[in-house]
This record gives structure tokens, C-alpha cells and sequence, in this order.
């Protein structure tokens, strides 16, 4: 039966001769440790338990200093987050709050105003595209039912006057169409209500250019029917 390891170390120091300037008890407790820990002598080629912890992921407990203070570790430890309770952030108010004015006039479901039946020109829309000429330049609008203008284009406008031969006449009315429906689009108006204030002006060269520009632009010049129930 082979001996315990700390017993083989005291029997080495015993035959082996003591150093100079060394106290037998220090080289005593350094055997002892040594064969406690299981530790390999220098030169064997083996690991010592520190390093076996190493490779291993061991945790290895720290040395005693002075007064019984634990050494620090060199290495960080690496600390695992709490885990966030998100349960709360799945729950669904009972109560909403629409904050979108235009939502109902979407789904068909806003009001339009009626007005008297002799008020002319009819107000019951909701966005009404309109065309202005003059002698010198040519004006589209987007107006909602009390008067309030949303989207305007105006040859006028340096940005669509430079591109123009002329500021009016038929070409002009068409290129102010293509901005015109540019513009709706981008402010998020996909129908319209387009009606001549002057009935017979509606089967002009002008008004019938700008009309299918807008169209082809995307636009619809007629807006859904009222949904009532």
C-alpha cells in the first residue's frame, strides 16, 4: 500500500539534506501543503491544482493573507443580469383614445356637411380640389368643407414657374396637375371632389388636361359614398 502524499514528502525532507538559511519547520509546512493539495514536484511535467482548475472552470479557493484576510482574485467574475419581468408590457388597455382626426373620414364613416339646398356650390365633401385662372397664372387648392386650405400649387412658384414656357394656358394646367397630385399624395389625400364652380368651364381644354393629369398621378377624383350604419 502506497503512503498518503504528505507523508512521502516528510520522508524526501528527511532523507533529503536541509538548505541553508532554511527553517526545518517552514520547509516542513511547505512539504505538508504541497502533499495536501496533491501537487506534482517541479520538473514531473504534471499540473498543479490551481492549473487543473484552470483549464478545468474550477473554482479554487483564495489564499490567507496577512491577519486572516482573504486575497483578492486577479481575474473579474463575471455576474449574470436579472432577469426584466416584461409580462406588463403584453397587457392591452380596455380604454383608447383615437388621436387620428381624419380616421373616421378614412373608414366612410365622418360627417359631411349638407347645407341648405339652395347653398351653391354644393359643401357636402370632404376634400374639394379646385382650379383658378387668370390672365397671368394658374392656381390648384385642396380646400376642406370650412374653407380650410390643405394643399396648394401655384405656377407662380419659382420651382414650377422655371420648368413653364408660359405661367398659363393649357401645358401649364397640365404640369400643375402632376405637382398637384404629387403633393396630395404625400399629404395622404388619395380622393378628391373636383367639380367646376362654372359648369360649362368643365369641358375646357385646361380643365380636362388637369384632370387627367391628376388622375394619372393617382389621385381619385371622387370621393367614397357615406357609410350611415
Amino acid at each position: 500500500m502506497r503512503p498518503p502524499g504528505g507523508l512521502v514528502a516528510l520522508l524526501r525532507l528527511a532523507q533529503a539534506p536541509v538548505c541553508a538559511g532554511l527553517p526545518l519547520v517552514m520547509a516542513v509546512r511547505a512539504a505538508v501543503r504541497r502533499g495536501a493539495h496533491g501537487a506534482s514536484p517541479a520538473g514531473a511535467g504534471g499540473l498543479t491544482r490551481r492549473s487543473r482548475a484552470r483549464h478545468s472552470g474550477e473554482r479554487f479557493p483564495l489564499p490567507l493573507g496577512p491577519k486572516g484576510l482573504r486575497l483578492a482574485s486577479t481575474t473579474a467574475s463575471i455576474k449574470t443580469e436579472t432577469e426584466v419581468d416584461t409580462s406588463e408590457n403584453e397587457v392591452v388597455s380596455p380604454d383608447f383614445t383615437n388621436r387620428n382626426p381624419r380616421n373616421l373620414e378614412q373608414l366612410a364613416l365622418a360627417r359631411k356637411e349638407r347645407g341648405w339646398k339652395t347653398t351653391w356650390p354644393k359643401r357636402e365633401f370632404w376634400h374639394r380640389l379646385r382650379l383658378e385662372r387668370t390672365q397671368h397664372y394658374v392656381e390648384a387648392f385642396v380646400e376642406r368643407s370650412n374653407g380650410d386650405v390643405v394643399v396648394s400649387a401655384s405656377t407662380q412658384e419659382w420651382a414650377i414657374k422655371k420648368h413653364l414656357y408660359s405661367p398659363k394656358g393649357v401645358t401649364a394646367c397640365k404640369n400643375l396637375g402632376r405637382v398637384m397630385a404629387r403633393r396630395c399624395l404625400e399629404a395622404g389625400i388619395n380622393f378628391v371632389n373636383f367639380k367646376a364652380i362654372i359648369p360649362w368651364e368643365y369641358r375646357c381644354d385646361s380643365i380636362q388636361e388637369f384632370k387627367k393629369a391628376v388622375e394619372e398621378g393617382g389621385v381619385v377624383l371622387c370621393e367614397p359614398r357615406r357609410i350611415y350604419q
